[in-house]
């Protein structure tokens, strides 16, 4: 068996014996496919919240205050919000997959185009239904 020359022996005893995920670029459409995923398992956990909030309601007063002290705070407002982002970007990128289903948006540079979109629509969407909460016209925080 031949000798590998100095130069790549040297390459090759220094690289690492297993792929991390540190040293490999995260492209935007295995981003959004990844956190479609998490976003998917999110908010099967969030239905938990929402079928509190039903009862809490339908249970009276009490029960309801109990719900609205939670969520008022700070870590109920970061769960709430996280529950929104989570909505909003599984529905865009759901919208953009059913454009691929229909065999749009393939290319490679529309597909990361798109991706980088359902990004930012997915959080302007979230922070303008927070502002519409938050400014009372949504029915809260009145």
């Amino acid at each position: 068996m031949a000798e590998l020359p100095q130069k790549q022996a040297q390459r090759l005893a220094h690289r690492p014996l297993s792929p991390f995920v540190t040293i490999f670029r995260w492209p935007v459409t295995m981003a959004t496919s990844i956190i479609h995923r998490i976003t998917g398992v999110a908010l099967a956990a969030g239905t938990l919240l929402l079928a509190w909030w039903l009862i809490a309601a339908s249970n009276g007063l009490e029960s309801y205050a109990l719900f609205t002290d939670v969520t008022a705070g700070l870590p109920g407002q970061l769960v709430l919000f996280g529950f929104t982002w989570a909505l909003t970007f599984h529905a865009a990128n759901g919208i953009r997959h059913l454009a691929w289903d229909l065999g749009y948006g393939f290319a490679l540079p529309t597909a990361n185009k798109t991706g980088i979109l359902v990004f930012v629509l997915s959080f302007l969407l979230a922070i303008g239904f927070f502002v519409l909460a938050w400014s009372g016209y949504g029915g809260y925080y009145q």
